[in-house]
């Protein structure tokens, strides 16, 4: 398989900032290329990213990824600078428009012009990394600049996106050096790549300039359906009660009667109901879930995808220690 593989793990299945080190090290010493984690409303990610940064030596550091309401643009370069010296040059900076919910009722800011300040912020990083300050002017911000403190590297952290529609990932190819997309079929993700392609073509670039790591989350289980059911509540959790972007997106690849049944559900709480409208069709579209061989085969075929450059791995709702470290070790006989 010539795809790499990155594991992506939630911290809040982590009681202290030191045990994502700890798997951290896991992940190296099973071959994983990269880790990385999200941040909504729990930890800050820099501490545990940090940590995870110190006690490895090759494995690549990334986030998924960070809101451009939360934190100013200027702070976001500091951030990514900052992970760049930790890890000794190994951090890939996320960053995504976000949500509305995680924008206005946590950061406490109004979900406005999403693609905008999405791309003003990317703009204000790389003044920094080029320039050495935020100064910029633009329709959102509009910012004097002061100087970076310490030397900016040679070689900045690269910038991927998480997006999902068609112009948002044009957005992502044209000035990110990556896409990490999420809940994508294989035939889906082949569409939407020529989306980016077309970014990056605006941007001066190709295809092959930027690194593709869809995101998706799977779990390998001697106990087949079970293993399946975890996967199908999880999925059908963010089609229906994540906000309105993961369904649609998910409805625009061919599966809206499924994604109003789901939302139905929802409007009841009955996750049950939730997971039973979710046929097994899209189950194995979307997600590697079954036995370690099923799995395995999965990620190979998804990885196999043109244009596709990493699978990022992550996990699904209330899995046990011992799910995830036989799914880690199933997909680690792929490397």
């Amino acid at each position: 398989m010539n795809a790499e593989l990155d594991l992506l793990i939630r911290l809040n299945d982590y009681e202290r900032p030191q045990d994502v080190a700890e798997r951290a090290v896991q992940a190296e010493e099973l071959g994983f290329d990269r880790l990385t984690v999200g941040e909504t409303t729990g930890w800050n990610i820099v501490p545990p990213l940090t940590l995870a940064a110190d006690r490895t030596d090759e494995l690549g550091i990334s986030n998924d990824v960070i809101s451009p309401y939360g934190r100013s643009p200027a702070m976001l370069a500091q951030t990514a600078l900052t992970m760049h010296d930790a890890s000794g040059g190994r951090f890939r900076f996320g960053l995504g428009p976000s949500s509305p919910a995680i924008t206005e009722r946590w950061h406490g800011e109004e979900f406005d012009r999403p693609l905008r300040r999405t791309r003003e912020t990317i703009e204000i990083v790389r003044a920094v990394y080029e320039e050495g300050t935020p100064a910029y002017e633009g329709e959102i911000f509009d910012i004097a600049g002061l100087n970076y403190e310490r030397e900016v590297p040679e070689s900045p952290p690269p910038i991927d996106l998480g997006t999902l529609g068609p112009k948002a990932t044009e957005m992502a190819g044209r000035f990110g050096d990556g896409w990490a997309p999420q809940l994508f079929t294989n035939d889906g993700l082949e569409e939407r790549l020529e989306d980016l392609e077309r970014g990056a073509e605006l941007g001066d670039k190709d295809l092959d300039d930027l690194r593709v790591a869809p995101i998706v989350r799977g779990i390998a289980s001697e106990d087949r359906e079970a293993a399946r059911a975890k996967a199908r509540g999880t999925l059908a959790f963010m089609l229906g009660a994540y906000g309105p972007y993961y369904g649609n997106s998910v409805a625009e690849q061919g599966y809206a009667d499924v994604v109003e049944d789901v939302r139905a559900a929802w409007q009841d709480r009955d996750t049950d109901a939730m997971a039973a409208a979710l046929p097994d069709e899209l189950l194995d579209e979307l997600a590697p879930a079954g036995t370690p061989e099923e799995v395995r085969e999965w990620v190979e075929e998804y990885a196999d995808t043109e244009g596709v450059d990493a699978v990022r791995i992550g996990f699904v709702n209330e899995m046990t220690e011992d799910e995830k470290e036989t799914t880690m070790e199933a997909i680690a006989e792929i490397i």
